[in-house]
């Protein structure tokens, strides 16, 4: 079978092939970027599913609007402003998870052979998904405080790319957090060069002891002219279920108005049960007090796995303490001799029962081998703590 010719610029993910692995009775998995199932507000969204067959049946069953459910798409606008964001509902469209938000960037705005500048390290799918579209990805490096400002530029201006694409709020897999101050830069740029940045925030609710800065989007109201050139990527998969696959996007009106288009022809609208759910859910006021335990939970989790990697790896590992998000972006040193490649570790790893993901594959350009993904959300902070001693006993 002859199979068209733009998949061969893209391979199956590392990330997926790894979870064959999984399976192993008594693994410890640091692998997935899942959240924890029982973080899941359950009862809520009982209550929220009912009263949504309960008040408007006919639209939570019926086929819908491509654009997104009209109550759901004024309470992510009602989301939006408690978060600084001031949209009219008609000014975001839901989208089957954010990734399907990226697929359609990908679908409306890449042509082969276009450049398009991500971070490095940045989301895999990401990369999967542009290079699918004929993207030439170029990679901006990054330190702790996100996307080097200095470096971004010169790669705009050299490269003029279709847009930028960013995780601004503890990064996916780097787990960093852009400043304030780099986050006006970037809106400064893309008015000097006119050119469109995508920010991508699936994590930013997920903040430990200090709240973020504000999104990108936000702060498009300090800084003329950027508004136009800022598309934003929302989802409520990390913070209330990733299987109602509910995300949004929001960009100008042209944009969203090709994007509607495509999602036409892939899958009509997004679940309207299930866009009814959530905007149920939304009304219910319960939001609030689920992000408080989601960041309490996982803010024990991550403290755990930075003490135990200090304790059980010492030098031989070098990382920022994350300050929200799901992950640990690490760095095998090699010291004393030790190990410095992440896929020769893995595998030793998976040989003691305790999993993670290689960091080589989030990189779209000049792959670091020596880097690595940790998740801390799905393990309680005993298996943390036992998970981390394999990997040391690994090393």
């Amino acid at each position: 079978m002859q199979f068209a010719s733009r998949l061969d610029n893209v391979e199956t993910s590392a990330i997926r092939e790894l979870f064959k692995l999984l399976g192993t009775p008594g693994i410890i998995s640091f692998a997935g970027g899942f959240p924890d199932s029982a973080m899941f507000d359950v009862e809520g969204l009982k209550e929220a599913s009912a009263k949504a067959l309960a008040e408007e049946p006919g639209g939570a069953l019926q086929y819908g609007a491509t654009e997104g459910y009209e109550p759901l798409r004024t309470q992510l606008s009602a989301f939006m402003k408690t978060k600084g964001v001031e949209v009219d509902p008609s000014g975001l469209i839901v989208t089957t998870g954010s990734q399907q938000a990226l697929d359609l960037l990908g679908k409306t705005l890449i042509s082969p052979g276009d450049k398009v500048i991500v971070e490095g390290p940045t989301f895999l799918a990401t990369i999967q998904c542009f290079r699918l579209y004929g993207a030439q990805l170029i990679s901006a490096p990054i330190d702790a405080n996100g996307v080097r400002t200095d470096e971004l530029e010169k790669l705009i201006a050299e490269h003029k790319p279709k847009f930028v694409y960013l995780i601004p709020t503890f990064g996916n897999p780097s787990g960093a957090m852009l400043s304030l101050e780099r986050r006006k830069k970037v809106l400064e740029m893309a008015v000097r060069h006119q050119t469109l940045i995508v920010e991508d925030d699936p994590y930013g609710d997920l903040y430990f002891d200090q709240a973020p800065p504000p999104s990108i989007m936000s702060l498009t109201k300090d800084v003329p002219g950027s508004r136009e050139l800022v598309a934003h990527c929302g989802s409520l998969s990390k913070v209330l279920s990733p299987g109602l696959r509910i995300g949004w996007m929001i960009g100008p009106a042209e944009l969203l108005a090709k994007a509607t288009m495509c999602k036409q022809f892939s899958d009509a609208h997004t679940s309207t049960f299930a866009q009814a759910t959530a905007a149920q859910y939304l009304k219910s006021g319960r939001m609030p007090a689920t992000l408080a335990n989601v960041r309490k939970v996982y803010a024990e989790r991550a403290l755990a796995m930075g003490e135990a990697l200090r304790k059980e790896l010492g030098d031989a590992v070098t990382f920022t303490q994350p300050g929200g998000g799901l992950f640990f972006w690490a760095r095998l040193t090699g010291a004393n001799g030790k190990i410095d490649d992440a896929n020769v570790l893995a595998k030793r790893a998976i040989e003691k029962l305790v999993a993670f993901v290689p960091g080589a594959p989030f990189f779209a350009e000049k792959p670091d081998v020596a880097t690595l993904r940790l998740s801390f959300a799905t393990a309680n902070v005993d298996k943390i703590r036992e998970g981390i001693a394999r990997l040391g006993a690994a090393l």
